[in-house]
């Protein structure tokens, strides 16, 4: 996508704001939004400046200054903003250098296609990952000079089978018992379906989704493959969309590993396809 189409994306569904996004060493991301007048040459050539101090992993403060380079080929016009907004994943740029930053996950990710293909061994990869993650209710925690907990709940959870709050219409779910019923059990069904629709709606390929084994609203949802660093940005918009699309639900969304004691784990196991001149190298 070049810049023309980007302007013609913009003045079609009249974005009033435009998302530049970055994660950091630590898998977290990072937003800064420019009206859509920045949206030019200069920005996709040059970038647009930010403290590279302030996000995890990056610079230290004397040498903060680093430059956000929009990738056009990201663009997504974001469907969680009330404001329409375009979204544009961006690469680090060493301000001194002008070099990739080597700190950036997209950099790390394209290095590594680039060495798959220098040694010879294969011409693409395609990743798959299997993303899950718990939907809950209510997430309260502490952690003060005097006390520290944390406590978690669901709807759909066992220990809510003697809960007098409000009618309890049962159809709870035991632990490890979780995967695939239909509803009532599977309290969280039209949510996935909602945010399947979403990801959809962005070009993610969704290809399943279902309750998991856990109890306490445990979902996965199935993405297509494809290369590791668009998939790398796909999980990236996986996770935020699940969490504000939850979030509009009264419900929040955990990608945690271990939650609950006792019950099923989230993991995201993620499966690999090399391949060379169109052939499987993994076909036995």
């Amino acid at each position: 996508m070049n810049l023309q189409e980007l302007t013609e994306l913009v003045q079609q569904n009249n974005i009033q704001r435009v998302d530049l996004r970055v994660t950091d060493l630590l898998g977290r991301w990072n937003h800064f939004t420019v009206p859509p007048k920045a949206l030019d040459d200069d920005l996709l050539e040059n970038g647009n400046g930010f403290d590279g101090s302030s996000l995890r992993g990056f610079q230290e403060i004397h040498e903060s200054d680093m430059l956000l380079v929009p990738d056009p080929e990201s663009a997504v016009i974001d469907p969680i903003p009330a404001q329409p907004t375009l979204a544009l994943v961006c690469n680090v740029i060493d301000t001194v250098t002008r070099d990739r930053y080597s700190r950036d996950p997209r950099n790390v990710a394209v290095k590594a296609e680039e060495y798959m293909k220098s040694t010879g061994i294969a011409d693409e990869a395609f990743i798959g990952p299997e993303l899950e993650f718990f939907l809950f209710d209510d997430v309260r925690y502490q952690q003060t000079p005097q006390a520290a907990y944390y406590e978690i709940d669901s709807v759909e959870a066992h220990w809510n089978s003697g809960s007098g709050d409000g009618p309890n219409l049962g159809y709870k779910i035991a632990g490890k018992e979780g995967y695939a019923p239909l509803p009532p059990f599977d309290d969280t069904a039209d949510l996935r379906a909602e945010i399947v629709s979403t990801m959809n709606a962005c070009g993610i390929d969704t290809f399943v989704d279902h309750h998991e084994v856990a109890t306490a609203g445990q979902a996965e949802i199935g993405v297509g493959k494809n290369t590791l660093l668009r998939q790398a940005d796909v999980a990236q918009w996986y996770k935020y969309l699940v969490r504000n699309i939850a979030r509009q639900h009264g419900k929040v969304a955990t990608f945690m590993p271990k939650p609950i004691y006792g019950d099923n784990g989230s993991g995201m196991h993620t499966h690999q396809s090399l391949r060379k001149g169109g052939e499987p190298l993994f076909y036995d």
